[in-house]
């Protein structure tokens, strides 16, 4: 009777336990993001719902040092100094965590791909050795800035995009590499470099800005040797809605970490208004900008959600830090709006999706992208594309809607 008894009692409470745990999964799948709750909030707790490991984002299926994380990892570090809630801080260090072996080495890296893209996610890592001395996440910082020591330089001293990419510049490498070597000058080397991250925004004012409308195009090629380099000036044919977009995030990133005791910080700020007077130019009637920034009215051209978010983004920033005039601040709340009403659709879970982001674009190649009009207009869009979601966080964390 006893061991009946035991037996009965085992019985149950595993059939109790089960119930309880189903029953809490249930609880989980009908939890309803709360509409009450900022833009910013809901948007990274959709994100955390549809990619529970941050290296899932943009649909990848194995672990990966990208760029995308960074962007959407640094809303997050944004996100966590403001709330101080801890998901937001973990959700960051568990990618490091995945990416980054027990003594302390970048998984799947290689520094001779010379690839400046590999810097951008780098960026989390200041903050995470800060907040853990975890001395792993200090030797990856150092293994990106030796990176960035040896990587191939044009004649005129920019980096090279990647080794694959000889003689250059691409206007998104500006974003992944400037802001994290401006804070490593600062942090480790008394700002020594801060006059050759200088050089790098001044070769995009002198090579990538177009002169006619003051935008900038994807990208430069000094020797002039790529079938899609301008023979008379190396530019790529195109002006990109979401390249400028990076541009401008590089300049109000690095603005953060450039002292502002240094000469050339005040350049750096004439650059930023340069270009937001200039793409002020280029919205649509309700705001938004365009994949092909310049030609509004060219056929099968549409209003692109990461290159709008961006532009809002560091137009709110701008103005916030006192770099732009207050009427950027009061634009981008308005382009916000529209953003919100194109391009946002919230489910019944209260999860916040971002429609018809562009895919990934980039030169050159096999198959070669020849950076035309058409290769642009052509690319695929998708629902939550990471750089949408990233953009947007930002954009709504600056604003605090």
């Amino acid at each position: 009777m006893k061991i009946n008894f035991l037996k009965t009692t085992v019985v149950l409470l595993l059939v109790f336990g089960c119930k309880t745990m189903a029953q809490n999964q249930a609880e989980q799948d009908n939890t309803v993001i709360s509409y009450q709750l900022k833009w910013s909030e809901r948007t990274a707790l959709s994100i955390l719902s549809k990619y529970p490991k941050a290296w899932q984002l943009d649909g990848n299926d194995k672990p990966k040092w990208d760029y995308k994380m960074g962007l959407v990892l640094s809303g997050f570090e944004r996100l966590y100094a403001n709330t101080k809630d801890k998901k937001y801080l973990n959700y960051i260090k568990e990618y490091a965590d995945e990416m980054i072996d027990s003594t302390g080495n970048l998984k799947k890296y290689d520094e001779k791909e010379y690839n400046i893209d590999y810097l951008n996610p780098g960026k989390l890592l200041f903050n995470l050795y800060d907040i853990t001395k975890d001395s792993r996440y200090q030797k990856v910082i150092g293994q990106l800035r030796n990176q960035l020591q040896n990587q191939p330089r044009t004649p005129s001293g920019g980096f090279w995009h990647k080794q694959i990419y000889p003689n250059q510049m691409w206007i998104d490498g500006l974003y992944m590499g400037e802001p994290f070597y401006t804070q490593f000058t600062v942090k480790y080397e008394k700002g020594k470099n801060l006059d050759d991250i200088a050089r790098q925004f001044e070769l995009v004012q002198n090579h990538i800005v177009d002169k006619k409308t003051g935008l900038v195009y994807q990208a430069w090629d000094e020797s002039k040797e790529i079938a899609w380099a301008d023979k008379q000036t190396g530019t790529s044919p195109t002006i990109w809605g979401r390249g400028i977009g990076w541009y401008m995030l590089a300049l109000v990133e690095t603005l953060d970490y450039f002292p502002k005791s240094h000469p050339k910080r005040k350049v750096l700020v004439e650059y930023l208004n340069q270009i937001s007077k200039s793409v002020d130019q280029y919205k649509s009637q309700s705001g938004l900008w365009y994949q092909i920034a310049d030609k509004p009215e060219l056929y099968r051209n549409y209003e692109e959600p990461s290159a709008s978010a961006m532009i809002i983004y560091a137009f709110a920033k701008g103005a916030d830090k006192g770099y732009l005039s207050s009427s950027y601040k009061a634009a981008a709340k308005k382009s916000f709006d529209s953003f919100v009403k194109q391009f946002v659709k919230v489910d019944k879970k209260g999860e916040v999706n971002i429609l018809d982001v562009s895919s990934n674009v980039g030169l050159g190649g096999k198959p070669f992208r020849d950076g035309t009009n058409d290769y642009y207009l052509t690319a695929k869009t998708k629902e939550n594309g990471a750089v949408g979601f990233g953009a947007f966080l930002l954009a709504a964390i600056e604003l605090n809607k």
